[in-house]
């Protein structure tokens, strides 16, 4: 009977057992099962049974007889792994190949390297790439992988730009990473976003979670058009990539909305909010990582389905809607997770870990919050979730449409600061009458003026 035990008791046998039980091995599933489990090889194993594999009809067990001869200690044929490229038609076993042969770390290979770069399978010019960058300094290399800065596939041009374009970013006098301005903290301005953000220096904030104003569906938020309103938020998410930390995280709320008919002669019109932002957010520096689904309870929403549910005539289909969108982006940055997560101390780390109970998944069933002065407000626990997933304690946390002041309020309750934008005098003094004793009643709290908060810079 086969099992792992066996098979490298087999393996460290110089009489060649390994290969008679391989040649003897005619069920594909046997076969490939021992070809998984070789593990390490011992310094002088013969390999010409996995050479034989290369011919074998079945795919995986080329590619696992490729993946073995890999680790011959640099000792695999070159010549019989390019005969096999040259004719294999397993995107999965070619790019196996590549990473063989780059393994190697043979002078003798770059040729051979050089000529799967112009491969039109980007994950095996990436494989070629990764194989080629370990000759540091070597200047023909370098001729070779540098014009692919401009390579059509964007993996290829992110690698190559890491390596030999980007620049530390060493701005003077920035703070470091973990820090933010004291101007900053626990702060609400009544004010235009566009005209508060004038003063925040760049890199300040650590995390922004907000729900822009939808597109002309309440009596605070009329523009001229949709292209006009996507403008608008463009700009603030420009603004609001020059403020934010390095590799940090930008959560937008938004759904598609819905702008009534003006009259039964006309059809209502749905506008994609979500998906018409997108292409403006990443073309200006932020990175597209996660969607999360918000649903809520179908109670809650406005019923859609009413009339379908009557005549159940086909194409007068309208679902009630019970989600929203929390897209998920990260200033692009050339650095790992890991660098931000290194900032910070021990302690703040440890202290900041996430309880368990955690949301597992990216659709998130909530219940809304409603409130007699904002009717689109957020409920807490979904602020808790994004402070949480999303940012450390003593983090500075953004909101730029700041409403009824959820964002700033959780912030708090989760040991984090916050700043706050809100232009609507309305809500401004809302949040402001709530600061005794309600959600903002310490006394750090301080809710300006443009005028004011301009004279707090320092």
């Amino acid at each position: 009977m086969l099992s792992k035990e066996y098979i490298t008791d087999l393996k460290f046998k110089k009489n060649g057992e390994i290969a008679k039980l391989v040649r003897n091995q005619h069920d594909v599933g046997g076969l490939i099962f021992i070809l998984e489990n070789l593990g390490h090889l011992p310094i002088g194993f013969n390999a010409d049974f996995l050479y034989d594999l290369l011919l074998h009809q079945h795919a995986q067990i080329r590619f696992y007889a490729v993946k073995n001869i890999a680790k011959l200690n640099g000792k695999s044929d070159t010549k019989k792994l390019v005969s096999l490229y040259q004719q294999e038609s397993d995107t999965s076993v070619r790019r196996e190949i590549v990473s063989a042969i780059g393994r190697q770390r043979k002078v003798t290979n770059k040729p051979v390297l050089f000529s799967f770069l112009k491969d039109e399978d980007p994950k095996i010019v990436c494989q070629a790439i990764r194989g080629l960058l370990v000759f540091e300094k070597d200047k023909e290399v370098e001729e070779h992988l540098k014009p692919l800065v401009n390579h059509p596939n964007e993996m290829v041009r992110t690698v190559i730009y890491k390596e030999f374009f980007a620049k530390e970013n060493k701005t003077a006098n920035v703070l470091p990473h973990t820090e933010t301005y004291e101007f900053l903290k626990n702060v609400v301005v009544h004010a235009d976003v566009l005209e508060a953000l004038k003063y925040v220096p760049d890199e300040s904030v650590h995390l922004t979670f907000t729900s822009p104003p939808y597109y002309n569906a309440r009596d605070y938020s009329i523009y001229q058009s949709y292209q006009a309103y996507l403008e608008f938020l463009e700009k603030v998410f420009i603004e609001t990539h020059r403020i934010t930390k390095e590799g940090r995280f930008l959560i937008v709320n938004t759904s598609p909305i819905i702008i009534p008919r003006v009259s039964r002669s006309h059809s209502s019109k749905r506008y994609p909010i979500p998906f018409d932002l997108h292409s403006y957010l990443v073309k200006n520096g932020w990175e597209f990582i996660d969607d999360i689904v918000w649903l809520k309870p179908e109670a809650c929403v406005k019923n859609r389905i009413g009339g379908f549910m009557q005549h159940r005539k086909p194409l007068g289909y309208k679902p009630n809607t019970i989600t929203e969108y929390l897209m998920v982006y990260r200033k692009a940055t050339e650095k790992l997770l890991d660098w931000n997560m290194r900032s910070y101390d021990y302690k703040t780390v440890d202290m900041s870990k996430v309880d368990d109970g955690y949301e597992t998944t990216n659709v998130w069933k909530i219940d809304p919050a409603f409130d007699k002065i904002h009717t689109a407000v957020f409920p807490v626990e979904l602020c808790k979730r994004v402070i949480q997933y999303y940012s450390y304690k003593g983090d500075l946390i953004f909101d730029p449409f700041a409403g009824s002041g959820t964002v700033g309020r959780t912030a708090k309750l989760l040991d984090r600061l916050f700043f706050l934008t809100e232009k609507e005098s309305e809500y401004f003094d809302y949040m402001k009458s709530k600061a005794k004793p309600g959600i903002f009643n310490e006394n750090k709290t301080k809710f300006l003026t443009l005028e004011q908060f301009t004279k707090t810079i320092k």
